[in-house]
């Protein structure tokens, strides 16, 4: 089968790896979409993983072929991979941290190699692990492979909107209108809250408020802070979603941020960044500080059942496509975005 293989940094490989081969409780999926994702990228044009590997992971396809004792799944049946699925029983688990469980972060879905997601590839085996717990949701009638590939970052994106306890009635800031941000924009609204974005490119700023935004900023603007409290009832925001890696958002956060609200962190930050801060202003202002990191199991139905039926939509944020042979120039086109780059997705059909 073909398959972008990572060969070092910023080295992909389009070449002929064999089909994984099934244990008895495995089941063997065939790629249909996968989506290109903000982690897929930093994973290749960064030294963060030994090679060789096979990325990507916001997979959707058709059951290819299902290990003897496989129960509940068979050949032709199209569906969702979860790369990821916690233990459910040690102490991360019971906590609701799911995304901090070491069986979570060790068993992936693979197409060769050092178990990495494997998405970029024709074919992907699903761990019994995963198999049994969970990682495979059947893709109703009428829903898209590239409608169901939504189904993880949707999952992501949601996690982190419950972990903020946004509340009908409320406002959110979302920083970035990427693909990301825009997502939040309309779990926000879908929430009953309303949505405040910004971005430096104005052609984002224009689909935010297409997408439900009830403004849209450029986060240059000196009187940003002042717009905010403008609509807020002269209050600041109740939450901030930062959907990009910017020191200059988070202090703008602290700035249009209310008193007793919460600034979450999704995006991951380089590792060299460090910010610092007054802590009075977190103490004085009661400001919480929070992360939220990859999906969780709690609210994977719920993402399913978003995307499935509909409630927020998808469509609306694929810009390009690009086969599997093309995936280093849907990354260049992701890092170099034109005006009107939002999702891409990677056609494993094609």
């Amino acid at each position: 089968m073909k398959a972008q293989v990572f060969r070092g940094v910023n080295q992909l490989s389009y070449e002929d790896v064999p089909v994984p081969e099934l244990a008895a409780d495995e089941v063997l999926v065939q790629v249909r979409v996968v989506g290109l994702c903000q982690s897929d990228i930093k994973k290749i044009l960064y030294p963060l993983y030994e090679p060789p590997r096979i990325f990507g992971h916001e997979t959707a396809g058709v059951i290819a072929a299902v290990g003897a004792d496989v129960r509940g799944w068979q050949p032709g049946q199209r569906v969702v991979v979860l790369h990821h699925i916690p233990c459910m029983h040690c102490g991360y688990c019971l906590n609701e941290n799911y995304s901090m469980c070491e069986v979570y972060k060790t068993i992936s879905t693979t197409a060769g190699f050092a178990p990495s997601g494997g998405g970029f590839a024709e074919y992907v085996k699903v761990p019994g692990h995963i198999v049994q717990h969970g990682g495979l949701i059947e893709i109703p009638d009428g829903v898209t492979f590239e409608q169901a590939s939504f189904v993880e970052p949707t999952n992501c994106c949601l996690k982190a909107v419950k972990k903020a306890q946004v509340q009908p009635g409320q406002t959110v800031l979302v920083t970035g209108a990427g693909p990301i941000g825009l997502m939040f924009v309309m779990l926000v609204k879908y929430f009953g809250a309303r949505a405040i974005a910004t971005d430096l490119i104005p052609s984002r700023l224009e689909k935010a408020r297409q997408l439900g935004a009830d403004a849209a900023f450029d986060p240059r603007d000196a009187d940003l802070p002042a717009k905010i409290h403008a609509l807020t009832n002269g209050m600041g925001v109740d939450t901030t979603l930062l959907a990009v890696p910017s020191d200059k958002a988070f202090f703008q956060a602290l700035d249009c941020t209310r008193k007793g609200g919460k600034i979450l962190f999704f995006a991951e930050f380089p590792d060299e960044v460090e910010i610092p801060i007054n802590p009075n202003v977190l103490y004085r202002r009661e400001i919480d500080l929070m992360g939220s990191y990859s999906s969780s199991y709690k609210v994977q139905s719920l993402a399913a059942d978003i995307v499935f039926n509909k409630r927020i939509d998808v469509d609306a944020l694929v810009s390009d496509r690009f086969p599997l042979s093309d995936l280093a120039a849907a990354i260049d086109r992701a890092v170099s975005p034109t005006p009107d780059t939002f999702k891409i997705l990677i056609d494993v059909g094609r």
